[in-house]
């Protein structure tokens, strides 16, 4: 597995519109569909990336988070199904299933979304306020598969809380760190890593 950090997106980034598949209905959802009043949480996951699968108990707890203050939740898969069929979108609505997941698990079969976001790895979080504007992108927390740190999600809980409030969402923000997403040959974007 190849760590990979966040780009980091430049604050105040207005969030790249999409239309997606939905995994488990097959039904289009734009990010309109998915957005709340307060703001929208983007996430860029897959279903056996080791850095998901160690923080994915705690979607749960954020999706709550989310709905009680108005905020929408989505997670995006943008990973080359072919090369990585674990990561289909049958073996999505799979997960989504076992795991009692609410939100839309969307699937961008193009790449473009995942282009247009700048999103490099698994897990990747970008919070939006309610004027489409990114207000924190980076890690959920300091947690990684056997650095023995709790998944605690305090990075972007403290970042949903203070655009709750109302509050500037801290400038010093740490990338995310995971996998790398798996690009279709000849698809790379160019701001990935050689």
């Amino acid at each position: 597995m190849a760590r990979t950090p966040s780009t980091m997106l430049p604050l105040g980034t207005q969030a790249p519109a999409f239309s997606l598949s939905d995994g488990i209905e097959d039904q289009k959802l734009t990010f309109a569909d998915v957005s709340g009043v307060t703001g929208t949480l983007v996430m860029f996951i897959c279903n056996h990336c080791p850095y998901v699968i160690h923080i994915m108990d705690v979607f749960p707890v954020l999706e709550k988070a989310c709905r009680e203050h108005g905020i929408g939740f989505v997670a995006i898969n943008s990973n080359d199904v072919e090369n990585y069929p674990q990561d289909s979108p049958e073996k999505m609505r799979e997960l989504k299933r076992v795991k009692g997941w609410g939100f839309p698990f969307l699937f961008d079969a193009s790449q473009d979304v995942a282009h247009a976001y700048k999103a490099a790895c698994t897990p990747d979080f970008y919070l939006f306020n309610g004027e489409n504007e990114l207000v924190y992108r980076g890690q959920l927390d300091a947690s990684r598969p056997g650095n023995d740190v709790p998944v605690t999600g305090e990075d972007l809980l403290g970042a949903l809380e203070k655009l709750v409030s109302g509050a500037s969402v801290v400038e010093e923000q740490r990338p995310s760190l995971g996998c790398n997403i798996k690009w279709r040959e000849g698809n790379e974007p160019a701001y990935f890593p050689a």
